[in-house]
């Protein structure tokens, strides 16, 4: 398999703080990577140094082998992104936010016209396409996030908490959409998000964060298994996070998933 996101001993320090510390990790092409931590453990920051909006103070993020810091328009190429609260220009249309992604990432015409309506169709806010984005509730600017995110055919997909103001018949959907790309497509997804029961059951490979440090990594079954009394994802992540020894390292040994050892 090809290494579609790797970090090697990535850190970001602000002011005496490490809000990122020595991040290894490696996902495979066509892998539903889910990246769990408490609010603050340095999830969001990592994603940042993953899109290139914040520079690693040390360290590598690559990205179908592209350096993001020194090759970043290669790698920029390979991804689409969703934050947890996506910027939208207000004073444009739906469509024309659409027509501006199309224009960052050089698409042709044809395949503009072959893939926007198709996707606007998808999220369901076609009908909207000719309003004004500041006209849109909060869920319909996230689907709108999701419909330019997809428009480049993206290899890589990187999504901050993407259930924020979506209902749960659109949560279904964008769920087993996402399950698709990566399933049938062989996209990568790297999603962070606070809903276990979500990465539990879409989760290839799990990785939890707690104070800046990866605590654990593997899957499902590997994480669960770290305990010895039966529990859900939920039960293990609290356990994990709650305990404080700097620098531990829960270990899998002998997995597929190529575990880190401490």
């Amino acid at each position: 398999m090809t290494n579609m996101i790797q970090t090697l001993a990535l850190e970001k320090r602000f002011g005496t703080k490490n809000a990122v510390n020595a991040l290894d990790l490696t996902i495979d092409a066509g892998v539903f990577f889910c990246f769990l931590g408490p609010n603050g453990a340095g999830k969001t920051t990592t994603i940042k140094m993953l899109t290139g909006l914040l520079h690693p103070s040390n360290g590598q993020a690559l990205l179908g082998g592209f350096d993001i810091a020194k090759e970043p328009v290669e790698a920029k190429k390979l991804i689409g992104y969703v934050p947890d609260h996506p910027f939208l220009y207000d004073k444009l249309t739906g469509n024309e936010f659409m027509r501006f992604v199309a224009g960052l990432y050089q698409m042709s015409e044809a395949d503009y016209q072959a893939r926007c309506g198709e996707l606007l169709e998808m999220f369901e806010i076609a009908h909207v396409a000719d309003q004004l984005v500041e006209d849109y509730s909060h869920g319909m600017r996230q689907k709108l996030s999701f419909a330019s995110c997809f428009l480049h055919d993206p290899k890589i997909v990187i999504v901050d908490e993407p259930w924020v103001g979506l209902d749960p018949k659109n949560i279904r959907f964008v769920k087993n959409f996402l399950k698709q790309k990566c399933r049938e497509e062989g996209v990568t997804i790297f999603m962070s998000t606070h809903t276990l029961a979500i990465a539990e059951e879409v989760g290839d490979l799990i990785g939890i964060i707690n104070n800046g440090s990866l605590k654990a990594l593997g899957t499902v079954a590997e994480i669960k298994a770290l305990h010895n009394r039966p529990g859900s994802l939920e039960d293990v992540f609290l356990e994990i996070t709650q305990e404080t020894e700097e620098g531990a390292l829960h270990t899998i040994k002998n997995t597929p998933t190529g575990v880190i050892t401490p």
